[in-house]
């Protein structure tokens, strides 16, 4: 059966393709190629597996049980393939709650006992695919998890193909602006899925998760951050995924998040790696460790640094199995 898993507030349904090929779903036994034809049965894996149909969200999120659907894994040793369902049946190339989740699964199974890589297969027209990620169990602090090795990340509209003006590394972005007049500072990051974060002086202004979720706010941020048909395509082609963040204290920030493909979300580990990343170039946190708070949790960073260039930035998380 799928098994549900909660990191930091995200929770995602696992499942093997053997299980949904046993539920009627058509999900080829490679995963290049269930990626390229996703279409034909994503959605029916979401209904199946996650509780709900191929309908628009409703406002009210405790209608869903999960945040998405891990897929995999397609091999018996590692490396391992998987594919990263969003609810509306698109896929992801990253996500690291979703990955610290599937690394737990397959220690759960007796499939990882160390170090190993996860290679993310998707159909987004401008990422690497399959994207890889070194994961090592480790221990942090008293919490058995794992550190993500999530690669280096890039910056500027080009790094996410953003079109339109916004040709400053950091500036405004013309559609939340229109939004919000303090959201005016936005940051473009790639660590390995696109990202738009928003730098914000007071945490009065950053987005409350309850409100994103209503009408007036869910549907002008979904049509920034969701790709066409969904969104509108504007920054970016592809839909981008949606921070905010503002200063807590040293190497501390406070932010929100807004996904791609899903919307509104406690936490995301991408989201919370890119947030640390674009702090740090704005000045606003040091090199080393940063702890990036969301409502769902709080994400440790690292950021490794040489010579005043960022060259890679790790994320540690946790998972525990839901009842």
């Amino acid at each position: 059966m799928t098994l549900f898993y909660d990191a930091r507030g995200n929770i995602y349904g696992v499942a093997s393709p053997a299980l949904l090929r046993s539920r009627g779903i058509a999900v080829p036994d490679n995963a290049a190629l269930a990626a390229s034809t996703r279409q034909a049965w994503t959605g029916l894996a979401i209904a199946s597996e996650c509780g709900w149909g191929t309908s628009p969200r409703p406002a009210e999120a405790k209608a869903y049980r999960c945040d998405g659907l891990l897929v995999g894994p397609f091999q018996a040793a590692p490396p391992y393939d998987l594919l990263i369902v969003n609810t509306d049946g698109s896929l992801a190339e990253r996500s690291g709650n979703g990955l610290t989740i599937f690394a737990q699964a397959l220690t759960d199974a007796g499939l990882m006992t160390q170090a190993c890589e996860l290679r993310v297969h998707h159909d987004q027209p401008d990422g690497v695919t399959p994207l890889v990620t070194g994961v090592e169990p480790a221990v942090y602090g008293q919490l058995h998890g794992f550190w993500l090795a999530l690669g280096q990340p890039a910056f500027g509209p080009q790094a996410v193909a953003a079109m339109g003006p916004e040709s400053a590394e950091t500036g405004p972005v013309n559609e939340l602006a229109a939004i919000n007049p303090q959201w005016t500072r936005s940051q473009f990051v790639r660590i390995g899925n696109p990202h738009c974060v928003t730098l914000v002086e007071h945490v009065s202004a950053l987005p409350d998760n309850r409100q994103m979720h209503q009408p007036d706010l869910f549907d002008p941020l979904k049509a920034i951050a969701f790709a066409p048909p969904a969104g509108n395509g504007r920054p970016c082609a592809a839909g981008v995924n949606l921070q905010w963040a503002a200063r807590d204290s040293a190497n501390r920030l406070i932010a929100r998040v807004f996904e791609r493909g899903e919307g509104p979300t406690a936490s995301s580990g991408t989201s919370a790696s890119a947030v640390a990343c674009a702090a740090w170039r704005a000045g606003w946190v040091e090199a080393g460790e940063v702890a990036v708070v969301m409502p769902g949790g709080t994400a440790p960073v690292r950021l490794h640094v040489q010579a005043d260039a960022l060259l890679g930035v790790s994320l540690f998380g946790t998972a525990m199995l839901q009842g």
